[in-house]
């Protein structure tokens, strides 16, 4: 062939590629109001700064699919997003429902292998249908394409991953949904271990798509998903701010911005939001957006373990991570799926130089059955150790309660770095009004003794004791809280390393 009939053959694969799984399916996902894997691709990225890999791949088999499967079903290559490389990996639902094969899988593994060696996030657009058939069957399937990359599955946490689930996701996208430390899900999508058809077959009864992973079931009760949009560009829009609070790698501090003017005016008013009756109930949501820069709180799973609230947050231009109990939720009193949350945003916290701020009102753990049976102490015990092990600045402030185990928990005794109080904190072995009738318990007791031995409880827990003993390091009122983190932030700075923790957590379960 001459070089320009070479070139015409180049242009001619390109296009076959660029095609995608044809004209009439792009037509019914554009009816659907669904982004192609280029499209949302291109409108994630930076304009004009992506650059593929992989794309005259196709399927190396089944040699009677070579035709039919352009780029292999999988898009994948580098990008710019807010001026910074990342790596894509966007499934193209139009060929063989991205459906995982030979070529795609080496595509996968090729641009995280770069993200993690250069130092850049790895981000995936899910949608997939899970392993191809037939070219995973049989003993040479399995053989050829499962088990061939040793580290495909690991998280060491180098590099920042994100997921959007948009569409179904079975199999390997389901994974990376699950290792990505932020993953967000378009409602109407599905997260699964294989197909609601495979699943039936298995039990032996109809299964519904809802049922088996949607949004419901992990934004509520599995808490999997961080997020949950109604569209393809809100997921991406997600993922874009995600990124604007990490870190490109682990040996690099987060990224700065400014501080929006007027963001100190609502930490004036905390003593306002924050009732003194430790019995009224307030959203914690309105003291993390009062203390830190404003319109920068950045919520992960707000509706899975609502007796907490975690998120990224920006304090004085410095991304920080919150924890913070919320009365709003079972009085703030903690619960498995609030000990899974606020240990995962720990793991992520510590693995990426992200400085921590616990915001403590609890009156302790749930107890009871159902707790027990959902392994509490066990879940209890991996918040206790992953705050332990953390090595990033943690900063608690006990606000009012602090009760028991969970005052070790919220960053109690030498849990944080530096441990301060409002006025109004309690801090004891549990509930005055509980400690009543445990230390009373089995012989009769008139009203008068039990009004006295509440008197003396409660007098006992108050703060001024703590602060005789160093227990705790400051007593501030709730206005000047805003001001004395950041000044603690300026002294807990990791300045021998350049801003860079131990990663003591970087191989951490991704979930547990």
């Amino acid at each position: 062939m001459s070089l320009n009939q070479l070139f015409a053959e180049l242009e001619t694969r390109e296009q076959r590629a660029l095609a995608m799984g044809g004209a009439e399916k792009l037509a019914r996902r554009r009816a659907a109001g669904l982004l192609n894997a280029r499209e949302r691709i291109d409108y994630f990225v930076d304009e004009g700064s992506y650059i593929e890999s992989g794309l005259l791949g196709v399927s190396s088999v089944v040699p009677e699919d070579r035709d039919s499967t352009p780029a292999d079903g999988k898009v994948a290559g580098f990008a710019r997003v807010d001026g910074r490389q990342v790596g894509v990996v966007s499934n193209d639902f139009t060929v063989k429902g991205a459906s995982s094969s030979l070529t795609n899988m080496k595509k996968i593994g090729h641009v995280k292998r770069v993200a993690t060696e250069r130092g850049f996030p790895l981000v995936f657009f899910g949608e997939s249908s899970g392993a191809r058939m037939p070219d995973n069957m049989g003993s040479r399937g399995m053989g050829t394409l499962l088990g061939n990359d040793p580290l495909q599955y690991v998280r060491n946490r180098e590099t920042p991953w994100a997921s959007a689930v948009l569409g179904q996701c079975y199999g390997s996208s389901a994974w990376y949904a699950c290792m990505s430390d932020f993953t967000v899900m378009r409602k109407g999508s599905v997260l699964a271990v294989a197909s609601p058809a495979l699943a039936s077959l298995a039990i032996g009864q109809k299964v519904e798509s809802e049922d088996l992973g949607g949004w419901k079931l992990h934004s509520e009760l599995t808490g999997l998903v961080d997020r949950i949009t109604d569209s393809d560009e809100e997921a991406l829009d997600l993922i874009r701010q995600f990124l604007s609070y990490l870190p490109s790698h682990n040996n690099e501090p987060p990224p700065r911005a400014a501080v929006p003017a007027g963001s100190e005016e609502s930490a004036r008013k905390l003593d306002e939001i924050v009732p003194q009756d430790r019995r009224r109930v307030y959203e914690v949501r309105k003291v993390i957006k009062a203390i830190v820069d404003t319109n920068s709180f950045f919520e992960f799973k707000p509706s899975f373990g609502r007796a907490a609230v975690t998120g990224l947050a920006r304090l004085n231009g410095g991304t920080v991570g919150v924890v913070a109990n919320n009365p709003m939720g079972k009085a703030g009193a903690m619960d498995v799926p609030s000990c899974e949350k606020i240990t995962r945003f720990i793991v992520m916290c510590d693995s990426f130089n992200i400085p921590i701020i616990l915001l403590v009102d609890t009156p302790g753990f749930v107890i009871g059955v159902e707790g027990e049976r959902m392994k509490a102490p066990g879940k209890i015990m991996n918040f206790m150790t992953a705050l332990q092990m953390c090595t990033v600045p943690k900063l608690s402030v006990i606000m009012r309660k602090s009760y028991g185990q969970a005052y070790l928990n919220m960053g109690g005794g030498r849990n944080s770095d530096e441990v301060i109080a409002w006025p109004t904190a309690e801090v004891s072995f549990m509930d005055p009004a509980y400690s009543v009738q445990v230390v009373s318990w089995g012989r009769s007791v008139d009203e008068a003794e039990q009004a006295e031995l509440r008197a003396r409880m409660e007098r006992d827990s108050s703060v001024w004791d703590m602060a005789e003993m160093y227990a705790v390091q400051a007593v501030i009122p709730p206005n000047k809280t805003r001001e004395h983190l950041i000044r603690m932030l300026e002294v807990h700075e990791l300045r021998r390393s350049g801003g860079i923790g131990k990663h003591a957590l970087a191989s951490w379960p991704t979930t547990f």
